[in-house]
């Protein structure tokens, strides 16, 4: 049920394929203080080797709905369950401009306002205007406008208080085009031949960053164990001044609007001595992007969790920054 494809067996499983099934698979739990995960593409989630012991409840609700004009754009909402990079498969097919960058990204739609999804210069924060969501401590729907949404780097309202929100569906607003958004990110923007900050065609930027991501082991593939992996495993330090003023020269910086400043997670990783395929037991570094750590097949939530440990304190060790992690743990002590 994890792209990791690591940790123990679940007490009891159901599987949810409407709202309804969704909200009363979790209230019922709650009422008989059964304790509840919520899984739907289990992209960014470990387990620990002992399983849950409780309920699972499966995301498998679906629908989308499209009210489009061409003066107000195309408001689109989707239910939790659907596959994410469907969404933006069907954005880029019908003109819906600001996920394009997005492509690729395994999971649910209804996971992405969690960790506030981003990839490329975007994140779904950009098109997102509400989420809907089962609040479990008041027992009620409720609809969260973008505003109260508490977006920033990969977080939200909804990560920071974990158990209480289960997402219902997710409304975006886009504008029509064929043009993508702007193109935020370097990479991104010499793979396309056009200046940062420039426009390209939609379609070509989902082709691009579908070859860059496959390039980083970061499109699932069940035949490659480089996508057996959570994705990036890390987060990007956002420092104060001070701090990255004691990065090594070449190190990157990239200025935030708060006077902050990013660096990359996986430099860091690099350069502290844990190089792409950096091997544990069973467990590695993604042999092809070293912010990737990925089961070889026979590896266990605990080994995998020994090398992320290993990496953090070389990475600690060597530039005095702690690494933060991305992923959700489950009956795992970080």
């Amino acid at each position: 049920m994890t792209t990791l494809r690591l940790g123990g067996p679940a007490q009891s499983c159901v599987v949810a394929h409407s709202e309804s099934d969704l909200i009363e698979a979790v209230s019922s739990s709650d009422a008989g203080n059964e304790p509840v995960l919520i899984v739907a593409g289990g992209s960014n989630l470990v387990v620990s080797d002992d399983g849950f012991a409780g309920r699972v409840v499966l995301v498998r609700t679906s629908g989308i709905e499209i009210d489009q004009d061409a003066c107000s754009g195309a408001m689109v909402t989707v239910a939790a369950g659907e596959t994410f990079d469907e969404l933006v498969r069907l954005a880029v097919a019908n003109g819906w401009v600001g996920l394009e960058a997005l492509s690729g990204i395994p999971g649910s739609v209804g996971a992405t306002p969690i960790q506030n999804v981003g990839a490329y210069g975007q994140e779904v924060a950009d098109t997102i205007v509400r989420v809907r969501v089962w609040d479990r401590r008041k027992r009620a729907v409720r609809t969260f406008m973008h505003a109260d949404c508490d977006f920033s780097y990969r977080m939200s309202a909804f990560k920071r208080d974990p158990e209480r929100f289960v997402i219902l569906t997710v409304t975006f607003q886009f504008p029509l085009g064929d043009m993508s958004a702007p193109i935020a990110y370097a990479e991104l923007a010499r793979s396309l031949d056009v200046a940062q900050g420039d426009r390209a065609p939609s379609v070509a930027v989902r082709e691009q960053v579908l070859d860059l991501r496959r390039g980083k082991g970061m499109v699932l593939d069940p035949a490659d164990h480089d996508t057996w992996s959570a994705g990036s495993f890390f987060m990007n330090p956002i420092l104060t001044p001070e701090q990255a003023e004691l990065l090594p020269e070449a190190a990157p910086r990239h200025p935030q609007s708060d006077g902050r400043v990013k660096t990359s997670a996986a430099w860091l990783i690099d350069h502290a001595g844990f190089g792409k395929g950096f091997a544990g037991n069973g467990v590695s570094l993604s042999t092809k992007h070293p912010l990737a750590l990925t089961n070889r097949g026979a590896g266990s939530a605990a080994n995998l969790m020994a090398l992320a440990s290993e990496v953090r304190t070389g990475v600690q060790a060597a530039f005095g920054i702690t690494l933060e992690i991305e992923p959700v743990l489950v009956g795992i002590a970080w």
